[in-house]
This record gives structure tokens, C-alpha cells and sequence, in this order.
């Protein structure tokens, strides 16, 4: 009698578990199976696609390397602009439910409420910012380079040493300002500006020495910005971890992981590559820096 009830006991209690596990699973595969269709996506505007880049935005991201639709996200044109719309399609937007607003480049990182579902501008991806928004997985990864003028004293650096002495400048927020003090370490402070056109202008004016961008950014700079500049060399991932460029999100917002997945597929069928090699070209050849 004994061993029947005990029998009866155990059979029981494995009633039990398998029942509590079959809720588990259930609520497991719920959760982490969100919807991403255009009616079930957390939407700044229902049915609209609304993103954010800079005002102005500048070549390569937003318009040609010639200029062509300058500051004109709508057109497609330039690597950022086209990469929304490629996203778009996969997402199931039409051209037409994309709209764009604009923001300052520290502005959207802050805390709080956004005014667009994600913001590109050239946000590298740190641990800083992901306490206050979250980022995409990477859609772009570069180094950073260093632009002069031919005549100026870093021309011809070919290490971190050769830079101990020069003025060099950076926009402030960004991981070029912190690739001068974190890894260059100039004996002089760096300059810090408001944006890139205040530290182009600096350059011109012989303020200083040489500016710090990202490598895309330094191509249309000498090629197209600022007639005679040049770019002194690129900076190895070995004297710093290359920079990672995320889509910029409100904090918790639930629009990341269906703009990963749609982000993933424009990686694995070769879109990514091809816009990178139709508004990023890069000549090559450069001088690098390592340490």
C-alpha cells in the first residue's frame, strides 16, 4: 500500500513539473516572438517609417561624392540615405512612408522621448551611449584618418610619436575626439568644435594642425571639401578597435530586433556590400599608423 501511494505521489509530481513545463515553453516561445509587421511595429507614427539624420548631412552618408543632391536625404543618394530605404523595402515600406527629420548629433543621444523611430549619423556604437539609447548591430565599421595640408608638420607621420606636437582637432561627441585623447595624446589639447564644418574651417585657416574624421569622411574632405588638403594616413585598428556605426534608438524600444533582422538580410544577400562600394570608395594605398 505503501509503495502504491508512493507510486501515486510521484506520478503526480511528474504531472506537475511536465504541465509547469509546457507553460514555460509556451511563454518562452511567446516572448521572444515579436511581430514585424508594419501594424504590430512601435512606431513613432503609425504605418511611417520616421528617421532622423543631421542638419545639415553631408557626403558620402546623405548625397553624392560630386555633390549631387546635396543634403537631400529624400532623394536615396549617399550611403546612409540609400541604407534606409534598402531597409525600408525589407521592413515592407514603401518609399512614400519614409519621412525624415532632422537633429543635432548630441541632441538625440540624451535621455528621453525621440522624434523618429532611429536616427544615422555616423553614431559609433560605445558603452556610454548604450546607458542612455540602444544601437543597432553595426551597419558600418571604419577607421579613423588623419587630414592636413601638405606643408603641415604631421605630413609624412608615420607613427603616434610623429603627432606628440601637433594642434589637432575634432568635433565634439564623437570617437575621433576621443581617438586624439585617448590614443594619439598630443602633448597640446586638442580643439574641440561644434561640428565637422567648424573644424574643416580651423584647418583652413591654419588654427591647427590637422583634423581626426573617420576614414569615408576624410575621402570627401580631400576630394571634394577642401581643395589641396590631403590625408596623411589611417589609423590601424591596432592602435584603437575601429569605430562600429549603429541606428540610434530610444532607450527599451522594441523597433531594434525588426530592424536587426531586416539589417541582417541586407548583410547576408550582399546589399550592404554594394551600397559600401557605391557611395564608400576608397582609394587605398594610404600610409598606416600603428603605434
Amino acid at each position: 500500500m505503501r509503495f502504491r501511494t508512493m507510486m501515486a505521489l510521484l506520478l503526480a509530481l511528474a504531472l506537475v513539473a511536465a504541465a509547469c513545463g509546457d507553460d514555460d515553453s509556451a511563454d518562452g516561445d511567446g516572448g521572444g516572438t515579436a511581430s514585424c509587421e508594419i501594424g504590430d511595429l512601435n512606431l513613432v507614427t503609425a504605418g511611417t517609417l520616421t528617421v532622423a539624420t543631421g542638419e545639415p548631412a553631408f557626403p558620402p552618408w546623405v548625397s553624392g561624392p560630386d555633390g549631387a543632391n546635396f543634403d537631400d536625404p529624400e532623394s536615396g543618394t549617399g550611403f546612409e540615405a540609400a541604407l534606409v530605404y534598402a531597409l525600408a523595402a525589407e521592413m515592407g515600406f514603401s518609399d512614400d512612408q519614409v519621412t525624415w527629420v532632422r537633429t543635432g548629433f548630441d541632441e538625440a543621444i540624451a535621455p528621453g522621448p525621440k522624434s523618429f523611430d532611429f536616427n544615422l549619423q555616423q553614431y559609433s556604437i560605445t558603452e556610454a551611449r548604450e546607458e542612455v539609447v540602444d544601437f543597432s548591430d553595426p551597419y558600418y565599421t571604419t577607421a579613423q584618418a588623419l587630414v592636413a595640408f601638405p606643408d603641415s608638420v604631421v605630413a609624412g607621420a608615420t607613427s603616434l610619436a610623429d603627432l606628440k606636437d601637433a594642434k589637432l582637432g575634432a568635433q565634439i561627441g564623437t570617437t575621433s575626439l576621443d581617438f586624439i585623447e585617448d590614443v594619439i595624446k598630443p602633448d597640446s589639447q586638442a580643439a574641440v568644435y561644434d561640428t565637422n564644418v567648424n573644424a574643416k574651417s580651423a584647418l583652413e585657416a591654419g588654427q591647427i594642425d590637422a583634423i581626426v574624421v573617420d576614414l569615408p569622411t576624410a575621402y570627401f574632405i580631400t576630394a571634394v571639401e577642401i581643395e589641396g588638403s590631403i590625408i596623411v594616413a589611417e589609423f590601424e585598428a591596432a592602435s584603437a578597435a575601429p569605430d562600429e556605426y549603429g541606428l540610434l534608438f530610444s532607450d527599451g524600444n522594441s523597433l531594434v530586433g525588426c530592424v536587426n533582422a531586416a539589417l541582417g538580410t541586407l548583410r547576408d544577400d550582399g546589399t550592404l556590400a554594394a551600397l559600401e562600394d557605391e557611395w564608400l570608395v576608397s582609394a587605398g594605398g594610404l600610409v598606416s599608423i600603428s603605434g
